[in-house]
């Protein structure tokens, strides 16, 4: 009989982008899959299947604070845990990692790894401080991980830095040998082909990632007024969609003024994110969120851009400072418009810059490699 393994996470367009390769290892190795979701339409519930999984909805509130609807989908995964006895469960994103990892727990499953892709908003510091309500939700969110992380065989981190400010600092307990550094979860390069900026163009930047203030997105917007006063020719763009129910994101009203000086071109949301990356000359994300490693930054880097990003737990494995761009102190606004004017004054180093990128994108970014590691880890 195959061995099954269950993948518990949130949006199904998730998964499918950043589990496919994973997905299609199992199944190649005889594995019957179960991918579990709870945000998802008909398009990616269908792509999910099309790798040769079995696809299971449940209900989840991503954000929501209320501990009953967070026991129910507890109890709702483990009675498709007891149902369907699964050798694994593999679970990814805070929720399903604390509430996917116990029920796996309370089924009975032998072999339980939960991956943390980054600490996300309650770790992320902000220049006038947390909220209370996060400042809440991070005292819940370490108190149920000193619950979860004793039962889980394997927990793996995207980069160094996290294990030390969430385990090692909050004195979390685990099992000995469990926690795992993967690095970045990788892309399939053949998706973002190395592509040699025209020096023909204007020299452009773009900023790529939600419009909240954690991506960088205030700092950006100043920056390049201040670039725009010294060289007005110079090109900004923005790609990302408005989060208008988080506190600390870029309002309508904010956005369509700044439009409105044309000192940005926002083209909205776009499905061609290569083409639009082939087209600018420099990446740059001032982000001060606690990601894992952001694929924005990764996707750049294989088609061959330099980039300019923040000094700051997972966006500092992706530069080598001075060798494939620059990092810069997060909130830094002077500092972001000065590396972006070094371009503008030395756009010899864009192709450079961008060609180291593209080797380091060669070496540490394929999805391929990645996958090797993660199954290794797993033990599959």
């Amino acid at each position: 009989m195959n061995k099954k393994i269950f993948l518990i996470g949130t949006t199904a367009s998730n998964l499918f982008l950043f589990r496919k390769d994973f997905i299609i290892s199992c199944v190649e190795k005889g594995f019957q899959v179960y991918a579990l979701v709870s945000e998802y339409d008909d398009y990616w519930l269908e792509k999910i299947k099309e790798l040769g999984a079995e696809v299971i909805t449940y209900r989840l509130s991503r954000s929501g604070l209320n501990p009953f609807n967070d026991i129910k989908s507890m109890l709702e995964l483990k009675a498709y845990i007891k149902q369907h006895k699964p050798d694994m469960v593999f679970s990814f994103f805070t929720k399903p990692v604390i509430y996917g990892s116990l029920a796996a727990k309370f089924a009975g499953v032998n072999n339980i790894v939960g991956m943390i892709e980054g600490l996300g908003s309650p770790f992320t510091e902000h220049p006038h401080g947390q909220t209370l309500k996060i400042k809440l939700i991070r005292f819940f969110q370490v108190s149920l991980y000193r619950i979860v992380f004793p039962i889980l065989d394997k927990i793996i981190f995207l980069n160094k830095d996290d294990p030390i400010d969430l385990i090692k600092n909050n004195k979390i307990y685990h099992k000995n040998n469990a926690v795992e550094i993967l690095g970045p979860i990788g892309l399939d390069l053949k998706d973002y082909p190395y592509k040699a900026w025209d020096s023909s163009n204007q020299i452009s930047f773009i900023f790529i990632a939600r419009l909240l203030a954690e991506k960088g997105i205030y700092e950006y917007l100043e920056a390049a007024k201040i670039v725009k006063s010294k060289y007005p020719n110079a090109h900004f763009k923005v790609i990302g969609g408005l989060d208008l129910e988080n506190p600390y994101g870029l309002s309508k009203q904010e956005l369509d003024d700044v439009v409105s000086t044309g000192i940005i071109e926002y083209p909205g949301f776009v499905n061609n994110v290569a083409e639009e990356i082939q087209n600018s000359a420099v990446f740059v994300l001032p982000s001060y969120y606690r990601e894992g490693v952001p694929r924005s930054t990764q996707e750049a880097m294989a088609i061959g851009r330099p980039v300019i990003t923040t000094d700051v737990p997972g966006c500092r494995e992706t530069v080598v400072d001075g060798v494939n761009g620059f990092l810069i102190p997060k909130w830094n606004v002077a500092m972001l418009a000065d590396k972006m004017m070094y371009f503008i004054e030395h756009p010899e180093q864009i192709n450079l810059m961008g060609y180291e990128s593209y080797k380091i994108a060669q070496d540490k970014f394929d999805a391929e490699k990645v996958n090797i590691k993660l199954l290794k880890i797993m033990n599959i």
